[in-house]
Parts: structure tokens; C-alpha cells; sequence
């Protein structure tokens, strides 16, 4: 199976980004063999439409499920749209992400875990509330 997970870097050592659209690359692996390629996030910095578009990135590289930190509604939709299944809270490595995969001990999401536009640079109070954090 061909799954994609959302990364800080370019390595299965690398962090599971926990941000969908704006994930600086994300790790296409075939869950069988471990054999993965790098994609380039080029949505990262986009004004708008990065979960869309990243979505779509998802769709092309073939994944028929993704691993992420969170995914807003837009990005959301678009995978579900393409029956591609969602997976997010997912933390650690993508090494690690990938092995509780495999291990049946992640759940499926039921939904966005986020608001519209988690994760553009500045917008803190969205990623606070995401986190349960108080505001201050």
C-alpha cells in the first residue's frame, strides 16, 4: 500500500509535520517494501489553497492514505472526495508514523482536525486553540 505522510525533512527519521498544506515535503512509501520518494511541498508558501493543492499532490503520488499531524476542512475534502483516508494526531518520526500504521494502532479521522488556514506563519492563536492551549 502507498501511503503519504507529512515531513519536516527528507528522511523516514524526519518529524511528522503537523501541518497538511503547508508541510514542507511530504513521504510517499509503499508500506511493504519501505522503498519511499521525497515530494516538495511547493503549496508550503501559497497565499491560499494550500490544503487543495496539496490534496492534489497527495491524489498525483498516488497514496491511498495520508499521515499527518492536521488537515483543515479544505484539504479534508479533497482527499475524501479522491477516497483517500486520513489519519491525523499522528507525532514522532515518520519511521515510527509508518510502523503504527502498519500495526493498525492509528484511527482513522472523522474529519478536519483544524480550522481554515492552521499553520500560515503568524496565525498562532489558531494553532493555540487547536493544542487546547489557553489564550494569552
Amino acid at each position: 500500500m502507498k501511503i503519504a505522510v507529512t515531513s519536516t525533512g527528507k528522511t523516514l527519521d524526519s518529524q511528522v509535520d503537523q501541518r497538511f498544506g503547508r508541510t514542507a515535503y511530504f513521504i510517499a512509501v509503499d508500506t511493504e517494501t519501505m522503498d519511499f520518494s521525497v515530494i516538495e511541498n511547493e503549496s508550503a508558501a501559497a497565499a491560499g489553497g494550500a490544503g487543495i493543492s496539496s490534496g492534489k499532490v497527495v491524489i498525483d503520488a498516488g497514496a491511498e492514505s495520508v499521515l499527518t499531524g492536521n488537515c483543515g476542512p479544505n484539504a479534508e475534502r479533497t482527499l475524501t472526495a479522491a477516497g483517500i483516508k486520513l489519519y491525523t494526531g499522528v507525532t514522532g518520526t515518520v519511521a515510527e508514523a509508518i510502523e503504527l500504521f502498519k500495526g493498525g494502532k492509528l484511527t482513522e479521522a472523522a474529519g478536519p482536525s483544524v480550522q481554515e488556514h492552521f499553520g500560515m506563519d503568524g496565525d498562532n492563536q489558531t494553532q493555540k486553540k487547536a493544542f487546547g492551549e489557553p489564550d494569552k
